[in-house]
This record gives C-alpha cells, structure tokens and sequence, in this order.
C-alpha cells in the first residue's frame, strides 16, 4: 500500500473486498467538539431517488481548537477511513470531500485543512472545507445557503448568508471568549456557583450535590483537580443535563444560568440579521427540540 506523507495510514486500502470498479463516492464529515460523523454516499443516483447512505462512521472530537490541530488530523481520517471500509471502498474511489468543521474560523485554517486533504487524497478529488455551522445552514434549507442558522452543542455560533452570497458570524469564539450559550459555557457556569457557594460567595443551590453525586465526587474542593485534570471542552459539557435536571426541580441558581444562556443565544442570532439586515416579514425560524447530551440544537432561519 502506498501511502502519502505524514498520513495515519488507510486501512480501507487493505481490504479485498474493495474494487475502484465499485463506482465512486463522496465523503462528507460534520467535525464538532464532541464527536465527529462521517458518511459515504454514491457521487450518482437515479433523480429523486432517496439519498442512499453507503455508510456511517464516528469519532470522537474534531475542533483544533480544542483538543490541537494533530489529534484533529487524526479524527478526521479515521472517521473517512473507516466510513470507506465500512463501504467497500478505496481512496480511489473518492471524487469529493466536504469537510464541515468547527474551529475552522479564517481563511488560514481553511487553506492548512485543504493542503492536508491534498495530501491524502488524489489530485482529482474535489475538496471542500467549511465551518461546521455551514453544513447546519445548508441541511435546514434543502442546500440554499441563505438565512442564520443558530448551533448549540458543547459550543455555540450562529451563521448567516445573503441571498447574493454575503455572510456573517456572531460567537463561536470557543470557552475561553465566552460561549457562554453554550453546553461547556452553561457548565462552567454552573461548576463556578457550585465553587462560590462553598466559599460563602454566592448562594446555596442544589447543584452542589447533584454534580458532585454525578461526577462521583465528596466535596467541591473535590471539583478543583477534576476540571484541571482534564479540560476538554466535551467532558466539561457533559454536566449539562445536571444543570437542567437542578433548574426543572426549581433551583434558581440553575434556573438563572439557563435564562443567560438564552438570551446570549438570541443575542448572537440578532447580531448576525441585523448584521446582514435578514429581518422580514417572511422570515421563520424552526426549531429542533433540544436534546441535552452529546447533542446539537440547531435553528435555523431564513
């Protein structure tokens, strides 16, 4: 098998049951900060024909930002590797890559994430590389790429688009610039009141024991060591269904941090229509009912 430098190796190449004569596929990889998806589809099908899904592959985290661009890398190409195991398929077989990312935030990144895929792919192979909330955008409006579209998972953005192809962003900066409409931002939240609490700082809220009985932990100098042992921004952001489960039983500390959060989600949305001045009397907006672990609430608006 001949490989390409600096590649992690492409087991799909190995297998005997592939033949470039299988017909050719298209790859397309939604990489976020908790886990990665790719799928394998046929680059031809029958007009109006369901799309057939070849196969389905995911992986663990894929925002640079997060965990760095080499282990990244290495989500990336395992998650295509195996979505063309899985379809009995070689690289050869490949006309197209989307890769549809977080933490692909300028130009620059864009361009390193195109070099690399050049480096793995053949120079035939049609390549695409856009920020994750691109695809969110794309797959609520049937591929027409106008409107704002809103993501809230472990990190948040919203994004929008012209109708002549002008776009703007609002969040989607990571933890540390404060997403804080987000599942890590709602968590740090709640893990900073469980801290002022203890200390004498802030109020008594029922989040103390719900997180500490989640985690597995005694006392909160316990969460100390805990948050620095790993700061992963989806391990963080694992505590959010605790939040909730503490605001639905009337906490009002947790109840605070989640009414926050939605006003800087609504915010981020309004900043981008005015922005691009996409208000009207015909826009809609329509929600995905969020789902609380490991999950994204898409909304999206045009």
């Amino acid at each position: 098998m001949q490989r390409h430098p600096g590649t992690a190796g492409w087991e799909a190449e190995e297998c005997p049951l592939m033949s470039p004569r299988m017909g050719s596929v298209i790859l397309g990889v939604d990489g976020g900060a908790s886990n990665t998806v790719c799928v394998c589809i046929p680059a031809a099908r029958p007009f109006n024909d369901p799309l057939p899904v070849l196969s389905r592959t995911v992986a663990g985290c894929s925002n640079q930002n997060s965990v760095g661009e080499d282990r990244a890398r290495e989500t990336l190409e395992r998650v295509m590797s195996q979505a063309l195991t899985k379809a009995r398929r070689r690289p050869s077989n490949v006309c197209a890559v989307c890769l549809a990312v977080a933490g692909v935030n300028h130009p620059l990144d864009q361009q390193r994430m195109l070099d690399w895929l050049r480096d793995i792919f053949p120079s035939h192979v049609k390549l695409f590389v856009e920020n994750d909330a691109v695809a969110a955008l794309a797959s609520g409006t049937m591929g027409k790429l106008h409107g704002c579209v809103l993501i809230a998972g472990t990190g948040t953005i919203a994004y929008g688009f012209t109708s002549d192809g002008r776009e703007a962003r609002a969040a989607g900066a990571g933890p540390v610039l404060g997403d804080w409409g987000s599942g890590y931002g709602i968590s740090a939240q709640a893990m900073t009141a469980v801290v002022r609490a203890y200390d004498g700082r802030g109020p008594e809220t029922v989040l103390t024991n719900n997180i500490l009985d989640f985690l597995g932990l005694a006392s909160p100098d316990e969460l100390i060591g805990w948050t620095y042992e790993d700061q992963s921004w989806a391990r963080i952001a694992e505590l959010l269904p605790v939040v909730v489960e503490s605001a639905e039983s009337g906490d009002e500390v947790a109840n605070k941090i989640l009414h926050n959060s939605v006003g800087e989600l609504a915010s981020s949305v309004k900043a981008v229509v005015q922005r691009l001045e996409l208000g009207g009397e015909e826009s809609y907006l329509r929600y995905k009912k969020p789902r609380l672990l490991r999950r994204k609430t898409v909304a999206v608006a045009n």
